[in-house]
């Protein structure tokens, strides 16, 4: 009896409700990468003895509700890479035993507490890539199994409700890819089962005294990435000098008490001047520039996280760097470069980020220009080598050597029959003629002695024409 069954990367757009009403056994279904666009409740029905759902990368825009009804002991659900923009509340009603939930890739704009609440046996939920500019509260309600959270690359995220983790009994959670500038320390606050906190790649600046003392049972913590910096400056024992103003030129730092040195340090919090979203798509091999302009006091330098988490600076010399504007430049866009790049402005008041995208299409394969050939590239970006290199590697398949053979042969077997044609036809213009004839000469008499007789006269020969 069947228990697996694999339709992805087809182009199946439309599924009848009772398609797979017959296949009791059935334990796994694929339908990643169709075009599927609405999955009508009944679509699943009588499929209780399934496992594993993969309905990835296909244009589903809205998950209706009871859609899952039948599907009671699932335990893996894939529903990332579509056009979602919605998911019905009841959606997940019937899933009383899923285990595992990957929702990546979608257009959604927020997380229903409500449409989550069904799953009470949830205990990994991968929430990647979405554009959720918040947590509110009690954001994962009911969610009581719940043991590992994951939200990663969410740039648009500011801020953490206090009370958005409110009930759960997590011990692992990473936030990563964001745009929180601070702890969420009293989000965190009762997480007391916490063992595995990342906190990554976010523009957090500082970290306040007490914001991880409520996580008793912590063991990791990673925080790589951020925007801490040392509080204190080393000068080699060589007290910095005032340069200006006139007043007080030459004097040493030292010489001056606190008070006095707010009044000459005036330094102003970068501030990145148009926020306006960058979206970008291009065509593998072009060259992509992204700009970001800072104002600031003093001036800001500027530097670009790259989705591979590389810094990206004007001292960078491969494929990517940062001009002496802030503008970052790529050139010989390849596919995986697509994905967010942070824009990173910052002098001694602070910082300001700023994010935009990028995405790259490959070349057709079938390409009249480019089906022969393929370009490898160094990596995206070093900065501790001199140079990128550069390799091009020629390749022809099987298909295109018999094509261009087959094409030379009959090329060839055309020249050689239109030659043809043209004797035929020039002999039949000639009318008729002979294949024989006689060719009579004879040898010119020289002076010397006189020749036998049988070797002067008259010689005939007789040639035959083919």
């Amino acid at each position: 009896l069947l228990e697996e069954l694999d339709f992805s990367e087809n182009i199946i757009s439309n599924v009848e409700p009772g398609a797979f009403s017959n296949l009791f056994n059935l334990q796994t279904l694929r339908l990643r990468g169709n075009q599927l666009k609405l999955i009508p409740p009944g679509v699943f029905t009588k499929l209780t003895n399934l496992t594993l759902l993969d309905i990835s990368e296909n244009k589903l825009v809205i998950l209706l509700d009871y859609m899952f009804q039948d599907l009671r002991n699932l335990k893996s659900l894939e529903v990332g890479d579509n056009d979602l923009v919605y998911i019905s509340q009841r959606a997940f009603s019937g899933l009383l035993g899923l285990e595992q939930l990957t929702i990546e890739k979608c257009n959604l704009t927020s997380i229903s507490a409500e449409s989550l609440s069904y799953l009470q046996n949830l205990e990994v939920l991968r929430l990647r890539h979405l554009s959720i500019s918040a947590l509110e509260d009690q954001n994962f309600k009911k969610l009581y199994n719940l043991l590992q959270l994951e939200i990663d690359n969410w740039p648009l995220l500011e801020e953490v409700s206090p009370t958005s983790f409110q009930g759960l009994n997590l011990t692992s959670l990473s936030i990563t890819y964001t745009n929180i500038t601070a702890v969420p320390a009293a989000a965190l606050r009762n997480l007391v089962y916490l063992r595995y906190l990342n906190l990554s790649y976010n523009p957090i600046s500082t970290v306040l005294k007490g914001s991880f003392k409520d996580l008793i049972r912590l063991q990791e913590l990673h925080i790589v990435g951020a925007l801490l910096r040392r509080k204190t400056l080393n000068f080699d024992g060589q007290q910095p000098m005032c340069s200006s103003p006139p007043e007080i030129q030459g004097n040493a730092l030292r010489d001056f008490p606190d008070s006095v040195l707010f009044e000459y340090f005036t330094c102003q919090k970068p501030k990145i001047r148009d926020r306006k979203l960058q979206h970008v798509t291009a065509r593998e091999g072009q060259s992509v520039s992204f700009l970001c302009r800072a104002d600031g006091e003093p001036d800001p330098s500027i530097a670009w996280v790259s989705p591979q988490h590389r810094m990206i600076t004007t001292r960078s010399t491969g494929r990517a760097t940062v001009l002496p504007g802030g503008t970052l430049e790529i050139r010989f866009a390849q596919v995986q470069d697509s994905g967010t790049y942070i824009c990173i402005a910052s002098n001694a008041g602070g910082n300001d980020t700023y994010f935009a995208t990028l995405t790259v299409k490959g070349r057709p394969a079938d390409g009249a220009h480019h089906a022969n050939r393929t370009l490898y590239l160094s990596d995206f970006n070093d900065t501790f080598h001199n140079n990128t290199q550069v390799f091009l590697k020629f390749t022809l398949d099987l298909k295109t050597i018999l094509v261009s053979t087959a094409m030379g042969c009959i090329t060839f077997l055309g020249v050689v029959l239109f030659c043809f044609l043209l004797l035929f036809v020039w002999s039949r213009g000639r009318g008729q003629h002979k294949n024989n004839f006689s060719v009579e000469y004879s040898f010119r008499k020289v002076d010397g002695p006189t020749t036998t007789t049988g070797q002067g006269g008259a010689r005939k020969f007789n040639m035959k024409m083919i």
